[in-house]
């Protein structure tokens, strides 16, 4: 159904257009018009049509006036003008508007026709446009709170890389650098710092949390995770390092509100919980300060900020140092640890020259963490005396060049031990998978059934087949399946639909597809040159 609104001062042109366009398109079109511009301009209102057919000079205003006033409250309008003014600045002006033809009376009716005919399209384009529009944000709509639930989960259980951080942060829109975290924690009321029926409130909160999640996105522009026990972990991009006073003030004030309008609308009452501005890949460490901030207090909103957590350190010491040589000791990543114990190394003999018995203190205190971390993630076997003589060597240095020398070989030491053994593993389930393909390749072998043999998820496994491999699963499935048909076409007479099973393919023009397009000819031409192909 098109919606055609008639515009002329004339009732025998509006008779006759009218007459035209019911005879051509019957029920195809609603049509409905105004002799004054007063009058068309009121009717565009109430009645949003699709195309308007618009004389220029009519009673009141006039025809160029009333589309500029139409175009107000209705963007999509195809104009045509009919009119029997053929002067170049109603031209001009009507083109300025989008219009779509100007017709000169007397009408022909086949011009007519056919600029009704292009508006039509331009009207069925629009609409598909505008439903294909809704359609993808109905799966936005859908596809978003698992993605947001997804990006949650990855920090606090941080099983991820750097690169899945910056997937999500691309498909969420994600512009920021830094972020902090709320803790939502809810309960039928507050006891203390604890909410009471945890359990109960969890189940009542099911049926609430889709309009929980939207009152926390009307009042943050945010990432809302699902529930989890009587919780709701939300992440709040942020765009600076830090957060003014005047800022945070204002943020313990919104997050307030929002507590007390949720539990007047949902009666469940509610606490928050707010950590200081972090970088992305720490919004653990974020969570841990939101969830610590509840626990020593009983307000309903806690800050970070405005209480004794975590640890203050002295003007200009570099923090951000440390955390990355642990960081880099912790990723394995031996250079970047080397290079970042060298630069704090420097940091405390430029800084404290004279303070020889603090830097062996901090040396001793950082080989011990990093060697702490390789105990932990290297797989190494502790032995209580295997640092005996750590203290003795530290106190006999009286030399910075030989403490550092030192002091950089521990944490190098520690950091290789770490990687050594990832790649260890790694390189024992690459292995065990490509043994466990050669033995399988002929039955029905999908990655989900390899990646449970070797007992690693399938998104790992994958991932690091590919480091091992240089080749994704598939297409080392595809060559082990394709050089054994290789084989067995060259040196044995078995039918093709024979080898085509033995090789793990149950579609036989799917494996001459496959066979082609990695070999340059199909199974029967590779046969009868026994095994060269043109």
């Amino acid at each position: 159904m098109y919606k055609i609104m008639l515009a002329d001062d004339e009732g025998i042109v509006i008779d006759s257009v009218k007459f035209i366009i019911e005879k051509e398109f019957g029920d195809e079109c609603q049509v409905e018009f105004a002799k004054t511009g007063r009058n068309v301009i009121e009717l565009a209102e109430i009645f949003r049509p699709d195309i308007a057919i618009m004389d220029i000079q009519m009673p009141g205003i006039n025809g160029i006036d009333s589309m500029k006033e139409i175009r107000k409250t209705n963007q999509n309008v195809i104009f045509i003008v009919m009119s029997a003014y053929d002067k170049f600045d109603y031209a001009k002006e009507a083109i300025r508007l989008g219009v779509l033809e100007y017709i000169t009376k007397p009408m022909e009716k086949t011009k007519l026709l056919n600029a009704l005919r292009t508006a039509m399209k331009q009207v069925d384009k629009e609409r598909e446009k505008r439903s294909n529009d809704l359609l993808v944000k109905e799966k936005l709509e859908t596809v978003i709170p698992v993605l947001e639930s997804g990006l949650i989960y990855e920090i606090l259980l941080q099983e991820h890389f750097e690169e899945d951080i910056e997937n999500y942060k691309n498909m969420l829109g994600i512009k920021e650098d830094y972020a902090y975290m709320m803790n939502v924690v809810y309960g039928d009321t507050q006891e203390g710092n604890h909410m009471t029926n945890a359990v109960g409130s969890s189940v009542k909160m099911q049926q609430y949390y889709q309009g929980v999640r939207a009152e926390i996105k009307e009042h943050f522009e945010c990432i809302v995770g699902s529930v989890m026990a009587n919780k709701i972990v939300v992440l709040v991009p942020y765009g600076k390092p830090f957060m003014e006073y005047k800022d945070r003030a204002e943020l313990i004030e919104k997050a307030r509100d929002m507590a007390y309008s949720m539990r007047k609308r949902f009666s469940i009452s509610f606490r928050i919980g707010i950590s200081r501005v972090k970088e992305l890949h720490k919004m653990k460490d974020a969570y841990g300060e939101a969830t610590n901030a509840l626990v020593i207090t009983t307000g309903t909103v806690a800050h970070a900020d405005d209480l004794p957590i975590g640890c203050d350190y002295e003007k200009d010491y570099p923090v951000n140092l440390e955390k990355q040589l642990f960081e880099a000791v912790d990723a394995g990543k031996v250079n970047q640890a080397i290079e970042i114990a060298k630069n704090y190394f420097d940091w405390m003999t430029d800084t404290y020259p004279d303070r020889l018995m603090d830097i062996r203190l901090k040396v001793l205190e950082f080989a011990l963490w990093a060697e702490h971390l390789a105990y932990e993630k290297g797989g190494m076997t502790y032995e209580f005396t295997s640092r005996n003589d750590y203290l003795t060597a530290i106190m006999n240095m009286a030399e910075y060049e030989s403490m550092r020398s030192w002091f950089v070989d521990k944490v190098e030491i520690a950091t290789q031990n770490i990687l050594s053994k990832r790649e260890e593993c790694s390189n024992n389930i690459v292995d065990n998978a490509r043994e466990y393909i050669k033995a399988n390749y002929s039955k029905a072998l999908n990655l989900d059934e390899v990646s449970y043999y070797v007992n690693v998820s399938p998104y790992y496994f994958s991932k690091i087949f590919k480091e091992g491999t240089g080749e994704n699963f598939i297409e080392y499935l595809t060559n082990i399946r394709i050089e054994k048909a290789k084989e067995l076409l060259s040196n044995t007479d078995y039918s093709m639909k024979e080898i085509c099973v033995m090789v793990g393919y149950s579609d036989p023009n799917y494996f001459s597809r496959s066979f082609k397009k990695n070999v340059g000819v199909t199974p029967t031409e590779y046969k009868e040159g026994k095994g060269e192909a043109d």
